[in-house]
């Protein structure tokens, strides 16, 4: 029998006036709640080292709708308000397995406009879709492609983004994605003037989107310096440049999906390097250039991907010199500049293309890491050194 796995269908809709007042409403409720439960398990603990669950906080919901001060929480559908208990009852759990840092409190600038309904809360029926407070009338949603024969939302979540942009992402129970089994293995380098070289040659190009749209966001943003603050024409003009970074990682996206699947179809180990993103963009050289590669979204897709298809996906340790090391001798040469893109080994002058090497290296160190056991790592620096031959 097939494996089963959640995914996620998300699709544009257009809601009308009243059904955005509500959900706008509704996206202010859940912050209010969720701000409202963290403050109270922290007062809960720092007052009386006492740990408040999903139940108390929800106990406490009830109570926030029956005061004067919050009586409107009640406008809104409940099940939201109460969805955004469980997400802080779960962030909580995490930081204490040490998963993630300590929940904060959510702004209203910056926070993430979102609201999960769940069964109770909702209605479905291919070609349609009916929200709690909202039954009227259907969402007038974009169905750009079918949902699963059969297959019926757990929950329903609907979103906003910083360009105004409604969206609504269905969670369903469908088969896990299956692939032929592959043979090939496939060393990565991730790098910037092409977005990744693999071990067998083939270079991916990087697209550079927000090189691309850097013109249109300079205008953009120049125009909402120059807007008068909390005007409604600022407004106007933030949504100008909302829009343009929008549109640089809807491409992003769709380029690294591509490729990662691609990737995880035809091969049956991969292996990329541990590259300490957050630490690269301090450098101001590169920072702008790092950010529009976007490593880490790569490497998310490409580890819920080989999951998915039963691939093996093995990580090198960061510090591994895959650059300097020859792949056929095994000579480390010393320290080069990131302009150096060739080089000649001193051990057995082979010429070098440095990203293609690198990729070599690193398929040669995953590999060793996959026949030797997961515990074991990469061997270098004492015998492959000239010195030491």
């Amino acid at each position: 029998m097939a494996e089963v796995v959640e995914r996620g269908y998300r699709y544009r809709f257009y809601p009308t006036t009243a059904q955005a007042a509500l959900l706008t409403r509704t996206f202010g409720c859940v912050r209010l709640v969720y701000n409202l439960g963290l403050q109270a398990r922290r007062d809960a603990w720092q007052q009386h080292q006492k740990t408040l669950g999903y139940a108390a906080t929800s106990a406490l919901l009830t109570g926030w709708k029956k005061t004067a001060k919050y009586a409107f929480l009640t406008e809104v559908s409940c099940v939201p308000l109460q969805q955004t208990l469980r997400h802080l009852d779960t962030a909580y759990r995490r930081f204490l397995a040490g998963e993630c840092r300590y929940p904060r409190f959510k702004s209203r600038k910056r926070s993430r406009r979102s609201a999960e309904f769940t069964t109770s809360a909702f209605t479905y029926k291919p070609g349609e879709l009916r929200l709690a407070k909202l039954m009227d009338e259907p969402l007038a949603v974009v169905w750009s492609r079918p949902l699963p024969d059969g297959a019926v939302p757990s929950t329903v979540t609907v979103s906003q983004d910083r360009a105004g942009r409604w969206f609504v992402s269905l969670r369903v129970a469908v088969p896990a994605a299956t692939a032929p089994a592959a043979t090939k293995s496939i060393g990565i380098d991730a790098g910037l003037n092409r977005l990744l070289t693999l071990s067998d040659g083939e270079p991916v190009d990087n697209p550079r989107q927000e090189r691309r749209e850097r013109a249109a966001l300079v205008r953009a943003q120049r125009k909402l310096a120059r807007k008068e603050k909390d005007s409604r024409n600022r407004e106007k003009a933030r949504l100008a440049v909302a829009r343009v970074h929008v549109r640089v990682a809807d491409r992003r996206r769709d380029v690294l999906h591509q490729v990662t699947t691609r990737l995880v179809r035809e091969n049956q180990v991969l292996v990329i390097e541990d590259l300490a993103v957050r630490n690269m963009l301090r450098n101001r050289r590169l920072a702008r250039a790092i950010s529009d590669a976007s490593w880490g979204l790569f490497r998310t897709l490409l580890e819920y991907k080989a999951k998915e298809y039963g691939r093996t996906l093995v990580v090198v340790p960061r510090w591994y010199p895959s650059t300097r090391l020859c792949s056929v001798c095994g000579t480390e040469a010393e320290k080069m500049a990131l302009s150096v893109r060739e080089w000649t080994c001193t051990g057995c002058e082979t010429k070098h293309d440095r990203d293609v090497n690198a990729a070599r290296n690193i398929l040669a160190a995953g590999l060793a890491v996959t026949a030797c056991g997961a515990d074991a790592r990469p061997q270098w620096g004492t015998s492959s050194r000239a010195g030491d031959r």
